[in-house]
């Protein structure tokens, strides 16, 4: 995966964040969401309600970007571990 600069970063439109507030898991290519699902129980300092938006948005850009997601739910990924 392409790292990300902090200038590209900062020039991606907050709603390209699976977690906006913190601009944290970009999602703006399947790269990226991809990287997402991956890293997504490694993000800390977020609430369950601020989880279950971050997946509803993963959801919509791997759909968007073609990429398969298994997992109905982010708690299905905790199974998985």
């Amino acid at each position: 995966m392409s790292e990300l600069s902090e200038n590209q970063r900062d020039h991606i439109d907050s709603d390209k964040f699976a977690f906006p507030e913190e601009r944290k898991e970009p999602i703006h290519d399947a790269e990226h969401v991809r990287n997402a699902i991956a890293r997504f129980n490694q993000v800390k300092g977020v609430s369950d309600k601020e989880r279950d938006a971050a997946w509803r948005r993963i959801k919509t850009a791997a759909k968007k970007h073609g990429v398969e997601v298994d997992e109905d739910s982010w708690h299905d990924l905790k199974a998985k571990k």
